[in-house]
């Protein structure tokens, strides 16, 4: 049995050979074809690149953000409830001293008064000169004087503000973050473009589907022009 190809197989080998070289020649396309794939490739890595690491970095600074408010409502819940106590403990002393002189006994209004604390005790004294024994217009009693101040509450109304502020800004960071997660959306279909866009041998498929992911690739570097950058 003599070995080897026929004159015949031989032909239809190099026939199939050489069909399967065209297939893959891409020499028809022109020389700009591939340079503006090729280009259009690197550019978009480059902006997806950065596109992602900017929505991670705003994304982070949201949740710092976030979380910082968070604390703040905290410290000033603690320090509301601080105003709170302290307020409860100077009506306490007062209720005290306000029973003794309703019964007329002086020893134990100077008891009770021993217990007022500095600062309630200057606005005592501002209220009792006030006469509201014989003055209609006096205040009701020593926390209705202007003297009567409650650090832990300004504190508290401080804290509240800035975390509303605080707040806003995250609230913020996290949209900028979702913006810069839509580029990134827009810059991957412009991937996708280009790689299915190797596969068609056609010049002006080729060009065509170059165009449209141009196009694509502005878009996102304007909303990415629009957007601030990382801190």
């Amino acid at each position: 049995m003599a070995e080897g190809l026929s004159a015949g197989e031989a032909a239809n080998d190099l026939r199939r050979h050489k069909e399967h070289a065209a297939s893959h020649d891409t020499s028809h396309l022109g020389p700009w074809v591939p340079v503006i794939e090729a280009l259009l490739l690197s550019v978009v890595t480059i902006v997806t690149a950065w596109a992602g690491f900017s929505a991670a970095k705003w994304s982070t600074e949201s949740r710092l953000e976030l979380a910082e408010a968070s604390s703040l409502r905290l410290q000033a819940n603690r320090a509301l409830a601080d105003a709170m106590e302290t307020r409860n403990f100077d009506s306490s002393t007062f209720n005290a001293w306000f029973l003794a002189y309703t019964l007329d006994n002086p020893d134990k209004m100077d008891i009770a008064e021993r217990r007022f604390r500095p600062e309630f005790r200057e606005a005592f004294d501002a209220w009792r000169a006030t006469d509201p024994d014989h003055n209609p217009a006096a205040p009701p009693g020593p926390t209705y004087m202007p003297n009567y101040q409650q650090p832990e509450k300004e504190k508290a109304h401080a804290l509240d503000k800035k975390a509303e502020a605080v707040f806003r800004t995250g609230e913020q960071s996290g949209g900028v973050a979702d913006e810069y997660v839509r580029i990134t959306v827009i810059l991957a279909a412009v991937l996708f473009l280009i790689g299915i866009g190797t596969t068609f041998m056609g010049r002006q498929i080729r060009y065509g589907v170059a165009g449209v992911s141009t196009v694509l690739l502005v878009a996102a570097l304007v909303l990415i022009a629009q957007q601030p950058r990382p801190r």
